[in-house]
């Protein structure tokens, strides 16, 4: 099939089919597709290929699939994908765009954009700033809820089959990956499933299973004009992207793992729950994770033996290690951080989440982000004073104490970030991990006021509307008995004392992950 279409790629390749003879013409190839760099556009040919999961083996079937991810991606990116161009036979034999001849195939047309703006080259580049990560994960939360929901898939059945599919993939990679290891991942993701099930299939009939991305992996999301667009949604298999939503957002938590970046996975995750309160598939997150490394895992094998990459392979198996890295699991304990505004609690809270529980690390309880949930606005609009009152904050404190008993359950840590100024809410606290029946450590974050007022004054575009008046009026009830850290000292004294009081405790182990999978399950 594939030389059928070495007349349409030789047309693509030469700039005078784009009106520039003289321009370059660079390509970007994948098994199933080739896009074509021409000035400003960028033309995305599907390749000529039947595979067990898609079928472009006709010209009418290549141009229905381009018109449906024309559809499907102008839904988060139709400022980039621009329309379908027909390749046509010209009175002299010739092909050209849109003719009147005969169409032999068809292109997608987009517009370019530089590939320093793909979210992998900024996360090489160490650009991964929390602001553009927080900007990422609302435009994935508001993907999601407009997404149309897709009953007929997903569940435990769809899990299943994708568990069985990685287990047959991974044997077949033996002796390439580790066959031992590859076994004991399968059997774990399996029984984990089969623990879940219910939730998968309560998910499911509550319109979770929803008509997805499919690959939201950082090389397919880009910055156009300083905003970031999700792109290259999967058309080609409903079974792909019609998927629970957290199953979606799995796969950008696991590139992110992937590469080092734990902190801002949990990031990631902790800014999506935020936004979407979509607390209760928290349990399901290792379990999609590990799902979606294995399928990275045995699909790079399949590359290593046609490339023979020494890189691609040293992969395979990191994806590998991260899928039983992924369902390694920990008792649960609940982290409290109190102290006055300014005192740096939320930092702290970021700095350790990502390194507690299972993947993708702790999930993070925020009093001014629940307050800003509470009143229906995003977590850095401005409320007003109102807002703050006794009996608002109450209910953010019973809100958060809900929220946490509901993570601690699904088998997650819990950090809570709140002042925590008064008596009664540092006891219900403690109250509430002896409930729930795990552990529990208090952190009290201590600085002069000097310091804190002038944090305070530099921050900017966060949740937190406390500034130095607020704090100076602040006022602690009752001795705290919470472990007392030096908030003036650097980020990694303040984290480095903390964890050490967590091992002191039995809440932690000294190094719970990057063992091998075998260690790990």
């Amino acid at each position: 099939m594939a030389e059928a279409q070495a007349g349409v790629i030789a047309f693509l390749s030469e700039g005078s089919s784009y009106g520039a003879p003289e321009g370059l013409v660079e390509r970007i190839e994948t098994h199933i597709s080739i896009v074509f760099l021409a000035g400003e556009r960028a033309y995305k040919l599907k390749r000529a290929v039947k595979f067990s999961y898609v079928d472009y083996s006709t010209p009418a079937l290549r141009e229905m699939y381009c018109r449906r991810e024309l559809a499907l991606n102008q839904r988060s990116a139709p400022e980039l994908y621009l329309r379908v161009r027909a390749l046509t036979r010209g009175a002299d034999g010739g092909l050209e765009f849109d003719g009147a001849g005969v169409a032999v195939d068809f292109v997608l047309e987009m517009r370019r954009f530089a590939q320093e703006d793909l979210l992998d080259c900024l996360a090489a580049a160490g650009g991964l700033t929390p602001a553009l990560l927080r900007a990422v994960t609302d435009e994935i939360a508001a993907f999601h809820e407009a997404a149309a929901v897709a009953p007929g898939f997903g569940g435990a059945a769809a899990a299943r089959a994708v568990i069985a599919g990685n287990a047959k993939n991974l044997m077949q990679a033996a002796p390439l990956l580790d066959a031992d290891a590859a076994r004991e991942v399968s059997s774990a993701a399996l029984a984990v499933l089969e623990s879940l099930a219910p939730l998968l299939e309560a998910r499911k009939a509550a319109g979770k299973v929803r008509r997805c991305h499919g690959d939201l992996h950082l090389g397919n999301i880009c910055l156009l004009e300083g905003r970031p667009r999700l792109f290259d949604c999967i058309e080609f298999n409903e079974d792909f992207s019609c998927i629970d939503v957290l199953y979606d957002l799995a796969f950008l938590l696991m590139d992110l793992l992937h590469r080092g970046l734990a902190a801002q996975a949990n990031a990631v995750c902790n800014r999506y729950l935020d936004r979407t309160g979509d607390v209760g598939g928290l349990a399901l997150l290792p379990l999609f994770i590990s799902m979606r490394a294995a399928v990275r895992a045995h699909v790079l094998v399949a590359q290593y033996r046609n490339t023979l990459a020494a890189h691609t392979l040293a992969a395979a198996r990191a994806y590998l290690a991260l899928a039983g890295e992924a369902l390694w699991r920990q008792a649960p304990f609940l982290l409290a951080i109190g102290g006055l505004s300014g005192s740096g609690k939320s930092t702290i809270a970021a700095a350790l989440a990502g390194r507690l529980g299972p993947v993708p690390g702790a999930r993070v309880i925020r009093s001014d982000v629940v307050r800003k949930w509470i009143f229906g606005v995003a977590p850095e609009v401005r409320l007003p004073a109102a807002a703050y009152d006794a009996a608002a904050s109450a209910r953010v404190y019973a809100a958060m104490e809900e929220q946490a008993a509901a993570v601690l359950a699904a088998g997650h840590v819990v950090v809570l970030d709140a002042a925590f100024l008064a008596a009664g809410a540092r006891t219900a606290v403690r109250a509430l991990a002896a409930r729930a029946g795990v552990g529990f450590c208090g952190v009290w974050l201590q600085a002069p006021v000097a310091v804190l007022a002038a944090r305070l004054a530099g921050r900017r575009g966060d949740a937190s509307d406390a500034d130095a008046a607020v704090m100076r009026a602040q006022a602690v009830e009752g001795e705290v008995d919470w472990l007392g850290v030096d908030a003036t000292a650097g980020s990694g004294a303040q984290v480095a004392r903390i964890w050490e009081e967590l091992l002191l405790r039995g809440l932690i182990e000294e190094a719970p992950r990057g063992a091998s999978a075998r260690k790990i399950l």
